[in-house]
C-alpha cells in the first residue's frame, strides 16, 4: 500500500472508528461491532481514494450498515441493544462510565417508540455525527426526507420526555 493510501486510511480510521463502533453496536450488539467495523475498514483499504473523495464517511457507514445487517441476519438469536452494550470511553472514570451507562439506558427507552427508520436516522445523526446529506447517502433517502424523519423522531422523544415524571432531587431528611 502506498504511503498516501495508508495516510488516507489512517485519517478515516481516526475520524470514523468510534462513530462506526457506536453505530454497529446499535445495529448488531457490542460483541459483533468491532469485527463489523474492522471489516468496513478492510474494504476501505481496497478502494481507490480518488473514487471516494469527499464521501468516505457515508461510504463507510453504508458498508458498516450492510455488514451489521448481514451479521444480524446470520445470527441465530436476535439481541436488543441496551445501554450496557454502548461503546465505553476508555478514558472515563467509574463515575463517568456509570453516568454514561444510565444515560444510554434512558436514551434507549426514549427511542423505543420510534420506528426502525427513525432510529437509524437518529443513530447516524447523533451517534455517527453525519450531516443530513451524508445520512441521505447512507439510507438512500432524500435530504428532505432525512430532515423530516429526524424532526418527527425528535418530536416523539420530546413528547415522551414531557410525559416522563421529573426526577426528584434527593434531599437530606430534616431533623425535627
Amino acid at each position: 500500500m502506498a504511503l498516501i493510501e495508508r495516510s488516507w486510511v489512517m485519517e478515516a480510521l481516526s475520524r470514523y472508528e468510534r462513530p462506526l463502533l457506536r453505530y454497529a453496536t446499535s445495529l448488531a450488539g457490542a460483541d459483533q461491532a468491532p469485527d463489523i467495523v474492522q471489516e468496513a475498514f478492510l474494504e476501505l483499504c481496497k478502494q481507490d481514494p480518488l473514487r471516494l473523495e469527499g464521501r468516505v464517511g457515508p461510504w463507510l457507514f453504508v458498508v458498516c450498515r450492510n455488514k451489521a445487517l448481514d451479521t444480524r441476519r446470520r445470527s441465530t438469536r436476535m439481541k436488543t441493544t441496551t445501554g450496557s452494550d454502548a461503546v465505553q470511553d476508555d478514558r472515563a472514570g467509574p463515575e463517568e462510565a456509570l453516568e454514561r451507562k444510565q444515560t444510554m439506558a434512558r436514551l434507549g427507552r426514549l427511542l423505543e417508540g420510534l420506528d426502525d427508520r427513525q432510529r437509524e436516522v437518529v443513530r447516524l445523526r447523533f451517534g455517527g455525527g453525519l450531516s443530513y446529506k451524508e445520512i441521505a447517502e447512507v439510507t438512500e433517502l432524500t435530504v428532505t426526507n432525512v430532515g423530516f424523519i429526524l424532526h418527527k423522531a425528535l418530536e416523539h422523544v420530546r413528547h415522551r420526555l414531557a410525559q416522563a415524571p421529573a426526577a426528584q432531587p434527593q434531599t437530606a431528611r430534616s431533623m425535627s
